[in-house]
């Protein structure tokens, strides 16, 4: 019996009691079992809706965190790989992340932390506690402007990238944004000065990291008539010289508005690129580099239905509830917001 077959078997023992969620960037094989496919905002905004017993995440670790922040208490949710971690996410320790919202607010400005959905519970709920949320990709302009309007400034963490180019997006001037330096154990963050609006965690993804602007520039020489999308996680300078950047969700809408005999290069993660271009097979759909997820390959098949054949049994993914109840604010905060 094939792993699919097995699967397969397990989603109609378990019928109406089990839902597997995936993330954009999770590989066909695991994609094929899902219940839902999403990005980040919109797997958050399914948990509540979710009847299911059991809630099986195949994606990164903080996903699966939100989801069991969001899920009711008699629901349970499951990760196929424990250790399929997120290295922007762990560039933010939570300890150090209250160090730099305090330190910010010394001198009386009243600063509110924003952090993208890639970080942990633990930075949730220090943004929960102090009036901040949580933001994703694809509502991040709508977050930062929330931000900006609740106090005197805001902290974007953990991406920098996210943070400046969400920042350009709304207007904000160069005068106006600061890039924090943490080292030392956040001995060098120094209060607010006047003038300063938006605080940059020195975050990124290690994925996005990879595209750069002389890639760009390259393939233009080669195919002038090339469309080039990348996400906003890239650097600015990989922004400028695309033609369109957004959200995991975006770059899908782009790629199936674009008209048939299209060329298009992605900056993004491979396995939605390569799910793109089987998709839309008029199109020549290419990455602008083949960068994939380490991580998130942690989830596999093999341990998708490892997971499920031991689901009654296995050891749910769990967030304490003092860190649970204000990372829940936060993640409230972003939902009520974006509606």
């Amino acid at each position: 019996m094939t792993l699919a077959q097995k699967i397969a078997q397990h989603k109609d023992r378990l019928g109406s009691r089990l839902c597997i969620l995936a993330h954009h960037y999770q590989s066909d094989a695991v994609v094929r079992h899902a219940d839902i496919l999403g990005d980040s905002l919109e797997l958050a905004r399914r948990i509540d809706g979710l009847g299911a017993e059991h809630i099986v995440f195949c994606g990164v670790h903080f996903m699966a965190e939100t989801a069991a922040i969001l899920a009711r208490p008699e629901q349970k949710v499951h990760i196929p790989d424990i250790n399929a971690s997120c290295v922007m996410a762990e560039m933010a320790p939570a300890p150090l992340v209250e160090k730099a919202i305090a330190a910010l607010n010394r001198d009386g400005r009243r600063i509110i932390p924003l952090t993208y959905v890639n970080s942990s519970a633990a930075v949730k709920a220090a943004c929960g506690s102090n009036g901040g949320s949580v933001c994703t990709s694809a509502n991040a302009a709508t977050m930062l402007r929330w931000a900006l309007g609740e106090g005197d400034g805001v902290l974007f963490l953990p991406d920098a990238n996210l943070g400046m180019n969400t920042a350009r997006q709304l207007g904000l001037k160069n005068t106006e944004i600061k890039r924090l330096d943490v080292r030392g154990a956040g001995s060098l963050v120094t209060p607010a000065s006047p003038g300063q609006r938006l605080f940059l965690w020195p975050g990124l993804c290690a994925i996005h990291a990879k595209f750069h602007a002389d890639q760009i520039d390259a393939l233009r020489s080669v195919h002038p008539g090339a469309l080039v999308l990348v996400h906003p996680e890239c650097a600015p300078e990989v922004v400028d010289a695309a033609d369109g950047s957004g959200s995991t969700s975006y770059l899908i809408k782009a790629v199936g508005e674009a008209p048939a005999g299209s060329t298009i290069f992605v900056g993004t993660e491979w396995n939605l690129i390569n799910r793109l271009k089987t998709r839309h097979p008029d199109k020549d759909v290419r990455p602008l580099r083949k960068a994939l997820c380490s991580n998130m390959a942690k989830i596999t098949e093999a341990n998708l239905s490892r997971m499920l054949e031991g689901l009654e049994t296995a050891t749910p993914v769990r967030v304490e509830e003092h860190i649970a109840r204000p990372a829940r604010l936060a993640l409230e905060r972003m939902l009520t917001a974006c509606k």
